[in-house]
């Protein structure tokens, strides 16, 4: 296949073909035009060549039979008189002459007819009908005698043409006139238009449209490729319709595939792919990141106390919101662990080490504020058991990328620092966010904490100081300490940093209620 077949649709035609036509569409019409123009020329001078010499015959034969032949007989008595019928040897006056001339020329064409007219018939004579053309005519002729006059008509398809010329009176026609006893008019002068003379042209248009035989071939071509073309486009149409139908139902399937996908990929990691920034190929590499580990406190026994049902349900709701607060904050959700949450900061967005920090705490205290809130509404619902987490974050480099096969990898981090996150959360209390040094002092100036006793981890040649988080420093140098509490009738995480003047008053009340319910509560007897 030829890189034109293949940029080219199924059933399309080539370019080139296109471009062939229109040319020589382009040159066909003053081709035809020049044709028909040659052709026309040809017939209009056939047909002048034709009737020219139907009349010239007419004449020849109305001379010989009316005057010649009739002079011959009777040489000694010649006249010319209007009724030269009646007197044996007379001829035609020139009137006569051509109303009789006018009748055997119209015998000879059928589409020709002439009229000799006036509006001053001899006594005796059956007056002319004149139209309101003719009167027209004689008007104008009378005013201008040199002048022809004109008129082309129309009827459905048949066309007239009807050319008018002026009779003039000579000498002898007017010496003839002014004398005659039957002459309606006695003052005739020599120039004087006495009547007209009238052709009338009678065509047929169909007889003249086989004249452009040429044109009509040419535009029964064009039509015939526009028809082609039309017919072409209408068929790309629907093809590309289908076309755009399948790529719509493909897009659609696409959609609904990459939504799903979406859901076993961070939001971060998932945009990254999608936007072509991110290749999805085996490759690693090296960066400095925030790791958060997070942990639920005898999940195991929790699990032996509720149906599968219940903890499926409690453990994906507490999925759902730990995960919305983690891409609220720029987390990347590495995987769940069972009951466990791994989270990153640093790859494959960052806002450079001290921000990730930050923003990996802040997530922190809202996941333990968000699951406080879950633990009350889920004992609203009659759930006994709750979720007490445990939370470590390290900061350190680790290996982040694609790892596994080329049929099935995984996006995820690997290292000791991961490892020591996991460690930090396991000595944690519930509630309590643990952070190794290297956090804490990229967040010392904004949070405040106490150290416990170092701990060993393999892989790590150095002694680990944990570092336990007490609260958050306000402006002026001011603490807000946190306080975290879970027992059984009690669930309590206070961090002041996060409440405004109407929460403080609130707080303050509920509070306050608290420990009036504790001290009106009946004392019960050790056991």
């Amino acid at each position: 296949m030829t890189a034109n077949q293949a940029n080219r649709s199924p059933g399309s035609l080539p370019k080139w073909a296109i471009v062939i036509g229109v040319l020589l569409l382009l040159a066909g019409l003053p081709l035809a035009a020049w044709l028909d123009l040659r052709n026309l020329s040809e017939q209009s001078l056939r047909l002048q060549a034709s009737d020219l010499n139907s009349v010239i015959t007419s004449v020849r034969g109305y001379y010989a039979k009316n005057v010649v032949a009739r002079v011959l007989a009777h040489p000694e008595t010649t006249q010319v008189i209007h009724n030269y019928a009646d007197v044996p040897g007379a001829i035609p006056i020139p009137a006569t002459l051509s109303l009789e001339l006018g009748k055997v020329i119209g015998e000879q064409q059928g589409n020709i007819s002439y009229r000799f007219v006036s509006d001053f018939p001899f006594q005796g004579r059956a007056p002319h009908e004149l139209d309101a053309f003719e009167k027209m005519a004689l008007a104008k002729l009378r005013t201008d005698p040199k002048q022809l006059v004109n008129d082309v008509s129309w009827n459905n398809f048949d066309g007239r043409v009807r050319l008018v010329a002026p009779v003039l009176m000579a000498a002898p026609c007017v010496a003839c006139h002014n004398s005659h006893p039957e002459s309606p008019k006695h003052d005739w002068k020599v120039g004087d238009v006495r009547g007209i003379q009238e052709v009338i042209v009678d065509q047929p248009i169909a007889k003249n449209l086989f004249s452009f035989k040429w044109l009509m071939g040419y535009f029964g071509l064009m039509a015939a490729f526009g028809l082609g073309v039309v017919g072409w486009q209408n068929r790309q149409s629907k093809l590309i319709a289908g076309m755009n139908k399948e790529l719509e139902n493909n897009n659609a399937f696409l959609a609904a595939v990459s939504m799903k996908i979406s859901r076993y990929l961070s939001p971060q990691l998932y945009k990254s792919i999608f936007a072509g920034e991110k290749d999805v190929a085996i490759q690693t590499e090296r960066k400095k990141l925030t790791i958060f580990f997070s942990d639920i406190k005898d999940f195991t026994a929790t699990t032996e106390k509720l149906q599968p049902e219940e903890i499926t349900a409690l453990l994906n709701e507490y999925f759902t919101e730990m995960s919305a607060i983690a891409a609220k904050h720029g987390g990347t959700v590495d995987k769940f662990i069972g009951d466990a949450i791994l989270i990153f900061f640093g790859d494959p967005e960052t806002k450079g080490v001290t921000e990730d920090a930050l923003a990996c705490l802040r997530m922190a205290f809202e996941m333990q504020a968000r699951t406080t809130e879950l633990n009350a509404k889920w004992r609203g619902m009659g759930v006994e058991e709750r979720f007490l987490v445990r939370m470590g974050i390290n900061t350190g480099f680790c290996n982040v990328g694609n790892f596994g096969s080329a049929d099935r990898m995984d996006y995820t981090i690997i290292g000791a620092e991961a490892n020591l996150a996991a460690r930090l959360q396991s000595i944690a209390e519930p509630g309590q966010i643990v952070l190794s040094y290297e956090t804490y002092a990229l967040v010392r100036e904004m949070f405040t904490a106490h150290s416990l006793s170092p701990i060993q981890m393999k892989g790590i040649s150095r002694p680990v100081v944990p570092y336990v988080i007490d609260g958050v420093l306000a402006s002026g140098g001011q603490v807000s300490s946190l306080i975290s509490e879970h027992m059984p009738g009690l669930d309590l995480y206070l961090n002041p940093s996060l409440l405004d003047d109407a929460a403080v008053a609130r707080t303050r009340m509920l509070l306050e209620k608290a420990i009036a319910t504790l001290e009106a509560r009946p004392k019960r007897a050790a056991t």
